[in-house]
């Protein structure tokens, strides 16, 4: 399997990335990017998903699941924005992504 990359962007970048590589059938690493910008501090990390164990569709859930657990967050700390790009270099934000655009991506 070729690797798929997320880009996570937020507070809480470095938590959510560590979440997601920890989530069964999910294996990968990532860095950590940080920038200042001229109000605050935005950490990014780069996860690297170098294999995917079971279904496509059953780690899709997941992704969506683990993405959703992270806007609900209201007590401070959150990921403000998730990029996905799959092995044939399509991007999808999680954002509004739909469960079959996710395992769309993961399959390509």
């Amino acid at each position: 399997m070729a690797e798929i990359q997320l880009a996570i962007e937020g507070e809480d970048a470095i938590a959510a990335t560590e979440a997601l590589l920890a989530i069964p059938g999910i294996s990968g690493d990532y860095a950590v990017s940080s920038e200042t910008q001229e109000r605050e501090p935005v950490v990014t990390t780069v996860a690297t998903i170098v294999g995917i164990v079971g279904g496509a569709i059953a780690i899709a859930e997941q992704i969506r699941k683990w993405y959703q657990e992270y806007q609900a967050k209201k007590s401070g700390k959150r990921i403000e924005k998730v990029l996905i790009v799959g092995r044939n270099g399509r991007r999808l934000l999680l954002k509004d992504a739909t469960l079959e655009e996710i395992r769309q991506i993961l399959e390509s």
